[in-house]
C-alpha cells in the first residue's frame, strides 16, 4: 500500500500558480486546472477529507458519474482496490477513519485556526497539530514521520500562499497590513466591529497577487526537500483548497464570494520522483 500525502496550498489560485517559476513541481507532474468544492478553508478541507478532490468541472458529466470516477482514482493513489474495502462499510467515508481502520498511521499539520485541533476535522488522526507559524512549510517537514511497519496518511495545509502571502524569511514588519483582513473574530471579541476600509486600489491588488506568485516560487524549493524526504512509495497530491480574488469584478480575498477565481485551483499528483 502507498503512503498518501495531501498538500493544500491555502488560497492558491490556478493562474498565479502557473505564472510562478516552479521547476521542481514542473518535473513532478503536469498541473491541471480544477474547481474547489468550497470557497474557503474549513469546508474545502471537510470535502477533501470526505474523499472529494477538486473536480474537473466537465460539462455533460452527471454529478454521480463524476463522484464515482473521481473516487475510483483513490485506488491508484493508495495502491489497493477500493471496491472491496468500501463494501466493508464506512458511511460516510472519511479518509482518516477509512485508512486508520486499514492499518495506516494518520497525521495532519495545519496552518490556520479554521482547521485547529479543536475543529470537527480532527477525528481518527494519530497526530493533528496546528503549526506555530502559518507560513513555514519547511517546519512541517521536520514533523513528518513514516513508521516502517505501516503505511502513512498525511494532510499538510500550507499557509504561505494565504494572505499576507509571506515567506518565512520575510520580516513580519514588511507584511502588508490591510485593515479588516484577518482577525475579525478578535475584533468582535473586543465588543466592536472592525472598521473596514474602502476597497483596495489596483496597485495594491497587483502587489498582493505578485506576493502570492513569489510565495509559490519559494515553496517550489521546499517541495524538492519534501520529495527527498518521503519514502519512495508515497503518492503526493498538491492542490489549492480554494482560490483568491485580487480585485477582479470588485472582489478581494475569498469566502462569501461567488466568482470563478475563488474556485479555480491548481491540481497535480503522482508518485514521489525517484532520487
Amino acid at each position: 500500500m502507498n503512503n498518501l500525502l495531501l498538500v493544500t496550498l491555502d488560497s492558491c489560485r490556478y493562474d498565479t500558480f502557473v505564472e510562478a517559476r516552479t521547476p521542481v513541481l514542473d518535473g513532478f507532474a503536469s498541473v491541471e486546472r480544477r474547481s474547489a468544492y468550497a470557497s474557503w478553508t474549513a469546508p474545502s478541507h471537510y470535502n477533501l477529507l470526505m474523499g472529494l478532490m477538486p473536480h474537473a468541472n466537465q460539462p455533460g458529466m452527471h454529478a454521480a458519474a463524476t463522484y464515482v470516477r473521481d473516487f475510483e482514482q483513490h485506488a491508484r493513489r493508495l495502491g489497493f482496490p477500493m471496491t472491496a474495502a468500501m463494501k466493508a462499510g464506512l458511511e460516510p467515508f472519511y479518509f482518516p477513519s477509512f485508512l486508520r481502520a486499514r492499518g495506516y498511521f494518520t497525521g495532519a499539520l495545519v496552518s490556520f485556526s479554521a482547521l485547529s485541533p479543536s475543529s470537527p476535522l480532527n477525528r481518527d488522526f494519530d497526530v493533528y497539530r496546528q503549526m506555530p507559524a502559518h507560513n513555514d512549510m519547511r517546519a512541517m517537514l521536520r514533523e513528518l514521520r513514516f513508521p516502517a511497519d505501516r503505511p502513512s496518511f498525511w494532510l499538510l495545509n500550507v499557509g504561505a500562499t494565504h494572505y499576507p502571502y509571506a515567506t518565512p524569511d520575510e520580516d513580519p514588519a514588511a507584511w502588508p497590513r490591510l485593515v479588516g483582513v484577518g482577525g475579525v473574530f478578535r475584533e468582535l471579541a473586543r465588543d466592536h466591529s472592525p472598521v473596514l476600509p474602502a476597497f483596495f486600489d489596483r496597485d495594491q491588488m497587483a502587489s498582493l497577487r505578485a506576493r502570492q506568485v513569489r510565495a509559490i516560487e519559494h515553496l517550489d524549493g521546499v517541495f524538492a526537500e519534501l520529495f527527498a524526504l518521503v519514502p519512495r512509495n508515497t503518492w503526493i497530491v498538491i492542490m489549492g483548497d480554494h482560490g483568491e480574488l485580487f480585485g477582479e469584478d470588485g472582489f478581494f480575498g475569498h469566502g462569501p464570494i461567488e466568482h470563478t477565481k475563488v474556485f479555480e485551483v491548481p491540481f497535480l499528483e503522482g508518485l514521489v520522483p525517484a532520487p
